[in-house]
């Protein structure tokens, strides 16, 4: 892995979506790895966000931007020339869709088809990650894990948003992007993505850390949902890794990946809400089912034999460390006052130094 990303040192890498929660990890990723990054997106949002507890803005240039305003994302394309493109912007929240299903849409959809207008008119570019869903997929809920060419669809809008962008990439590819001599782009597939930093609503961690700050028990409002769970770093170093590969044999790598934990990491939410209070050291929580709540998909799992095969990348960390490196992040930042950004470092050392 250190030889492949050392792919990066000194490469112009424009990142989408720098400001949310994968965005931040993965700009830190990329700055400790030497890279000049830029990043666009709409500023950080929330009380505590990744983005500015890690001091981002002193190691790389942020551009306060929306993907859905296609001059200004040119302008920035322009002015930055860069090398390698990773797409991460979107609206990445499911209960969300349902409240602001045209926003999602205008974003997951527009915004990644403004995307790849840039892309298309960009002579610099020579790796493009296009990071969708692994709600991209017709969800049928069974047990075995999706593959690349499986059925894309959604039956709510956020899911729909990830198959459209999905069904526009392909065909962009087709049209344009094959025939590019020296440029490679591929799209990736990922979910249920757990890490320190992530404060967004409606999501497991932040709620379970939110109660259990209070001092009141972590609500959870559908214990027996099983989830394939996976640290924040797993799928961002599949991404990373498909962006060194590009660079080196664009046309060979291209196309859809799936990034995700082997199927013994499958736990189901009440299952990871009691470990996660045990890694904390106290609290407790209850049940708190909503009525009338929105569809939420049960079980989903992706196959990832292409990343293995082709890519020789596994999921390196197991859920059990995975509980424990993301409930220790909030820990040991919350209450022993450790600094966000050396937690993520070391964590970021840590896995680079896994052995697979």
């Amino acid at each position: 892995m250190e030889k492949l990303f050392a792919a990066f040192k000194g490469k112009r890498v424009l990142v989408t979506g720098d400001t949310g929660f994968k965005g931040s990890w993965l700009c830190l990723w990329l700055t400790e790895l030497g890279a000049e990054v830029t990043g666009y997106a709409l500023p950080p949002e929330g009380e505590r966000p990744l983005f500015d507890l890690l001091g981002l803005r002193q190691y790389m240039r942020h551009v306060d931007g929306d993907v859905r305003d296609l001059d200004h994302m040119s302008q920035v394309f322009a002015e930055t020339q860069p090398e390698v493109v990773i797409h991460l912007a979107a609206q990445a929240l499911v209960r969300l869709s349902y409240e602001q299903p045209k926003q999602t849409i205008d974003t997951n959809v527009g915004g990644s088809l403004n995307l790849l207008e840039c892309l298309r008119a960009s002579d610099s570019v020579r790796a493009a990650v296009y990071i969708t869903s692994d709600k991209c997929y017709e969800n049928k809920e069974w047990v075995w894990g999706y593959r690349e060419t499986d059925e894309l669809g959604g039956r709510d809008p956020y899911s729909a948003s990830k198959a459209a962008a999905e069904i526009i990439f392909s065909a962009y590819c087709s049209s344009y992007f094959d025939s590019r001599p020296g440029f490679g782009i591929a799209s990736t597939r990922a979910g249920n993505v757990i890490g320190g930093g992530d404060w967004a609503r409606d999501r497991i961690i932040p709620d379970c850390i939110r109660a259990l700050e209070a001092g009141q028990p972590v609500p959870v409002r559908n214990p027996h949902a099983t989830r394939p769970w996976q640290h924040v770093l797993e799928p961002l170093s599949g991404y990373l890794s498909v962006a060194a590969q590009l660079l080196h044999q664009p046309k060979k790598f291209g196309g859809a990946w799936n990034f995700g934990p082997p199927v013994g990491s499958v736990r189901t939410v009440g299952e990871l809400v009691a470990e996660a209070v045990k890694v904390w050291g106290e609290g407790s929580f209850q049940v708190s089912p909503e009525a009338n709540a929105p569809h939420e998909a049960r079980l989903l799992q992706l196959n990832t034999d292409r990343a293995a095969v082709d890519l020789a990348w596994r999921s390196r960390w197991g859920v059990d460390e995975t509980i424990d490196r993301t409930i220790g992040w909030y820990r040991q930042v919350i209450r022993e006052n450790a600094s966000p950004r050396a937690v993520c470092q070391n964590q970021i050392n840590d896995y680079m130094g896994t052995s697979r």
